[in-house]
């Protein structure tokens, strides 16, 4: 853990560290207790009680119990409300998600170590794959990431899951088996039951999935940074309002550096944590060039053609149009855009984002 916590700079005396009460993450805070208490760090456990179930509300009473006797702080976060009915594994998620870093906010904690380990590696990149991901998709989960604000650690992911059981029974550790991980109505398990097939068939073990994720993120980092390198000297932003760049330069580029220059100005222009849809990207990719395009939508923002230039500013979804006397009443107080040639979709996002004014 010393090692992984150098590896990214991360000096937090406290941790977090998500505890469901099954094998994963019984092992991760207790090998986090382990190595960070020596140092004077500590770790703080955090349970969600989803109550999806009717035995989850004991799972984390047990949870609590275990972690007193260790002596780790830990707290029990209850997902209130009503449930949905359907897509529930990905709610669930996303619900524990905003609970775990809600409280860790309130408390000053700025790291959230998950489980995640070799096997669920394994598994998202199969799901992936039957998505039809690309590159991105299938270099799988990161071992640092960044979810509402937090930063989520992920140290076990070319851990097996074999391995920390193995742990547990060492310290003559219980855990608990959440009945939901045998459902064939989930993806994920369907797949987690088809690996050991795969591997006696053709020896592709998890391992050597993993490791094959491992060199595609190579590939990714190395393409990713000439994508910074081209925005950083291509590209002009407006403020937080949108951005623009010559239209000829970026079709002079290779395809994937297009492809993931426009992924990107979307996902920052909008604000979001996340990319658009790739074969939405794609027909963006494919448009803009032609002759004929005259604008699109796509990931909350505006794409069009002016000035020999691609702009991309936030979805406006204006009411009425802007009043010239609006602009020129933003100019004379924002005289760095006196001499500006700007199209009036960038002007009005300027307007609506400084002056708070709406249309």
């Amino acid at each position: 853990m010393q090692e992984f916590l150098k590896k990214y700079n991360l000096d937090d005396n406290v941790l977090a560290a998500g505890v469901s009460g099954g094998a994963d993450s019984l092992a991760l805070v207790l090998w986090l207790d382990e190595c960070l208490r020596p140092l004077g760090k500590r770790v703080i456990a955090l349970t969600v009680d989803h109550g999806l179930r009717p035995e989850s509300g004991s799972e984390a009473a047990y949870v609590h119990q275990l972690m007193k006797k260790k002596g780790i702080e830990h707290h029990i976060l209850v997902w209130q409300g009503d449930k949905p009915k359907t897509g529930i594994e990905e709610e669930a998620r996303l619900a524990r998600y905003r609970l775990l870093s809600e409280w860790c906010q309130q408390n000053g904690i700025r790291c959230l170590c998950v489980a995640h380990h070799q096997l669920d590696q394994a598994e998202t990149f199969l799901m992936r794959l039957q998505r039809g991901s690309g590159l991105n998709g299938l270099c799988g989960m990161q071992e640092v990431s960044e979810m509402y604000g937090l930063k989520i650690l992920r140290p076990l992911l070319t851990v097996s899951p074999e391995s920390l059981k193995k742990y547990l029974q060492q310290k003559k550790i219980e855990w608990v088996t959440d009945s939901s991980n045998n459902s064939d109505d989930f993806l994920r398990v369907r797949i987690r039951k088809f690996l050991p097939q795969m591997e006696e068939a053709i020896g592709v073990s998890p391992k050597r999935i993993v490791d094959t994720m491992a060199v595609l993120r190579r590939s990714r980092d190395y393409i990713q940074s000439q994508v910074t390198k081209f925005i950083k000297q291509h590209v002009r932003f407006w403020d937080e309002c949108g951005v623009s760049l010559s239209l000829n330069v970026l079709s002079q580029q290779h395809d994937e550096i297009i492809y993931r220059v426009l992924s990107e100005l979307i996902r920052t222009v909008a604000h979001s944590d996340y990319t658009v849809c790739a074969e939405d990207v794609e027909r963006l990719q494919k448009a803009v060039f032609m002759p004929r395009f005259r604008g699109a939508t796509l990931g909350h923002c505006e794409i069009f053609i002016a000035q020999g230039k691609i702009w991309i500013v936030p979805e406006l979804k204006l009411k009425t149009k802007m009043p010239k006397k609006i602009w020129e009443d933003f100019v004379a107080s924002h005289l760095e855009y006196a001499k500006s040639q700007l199209p009036y979709k960038l002007r009005v996002a300027l307007v609506k984002s400084k002056m708070k004014v709406e249309f």
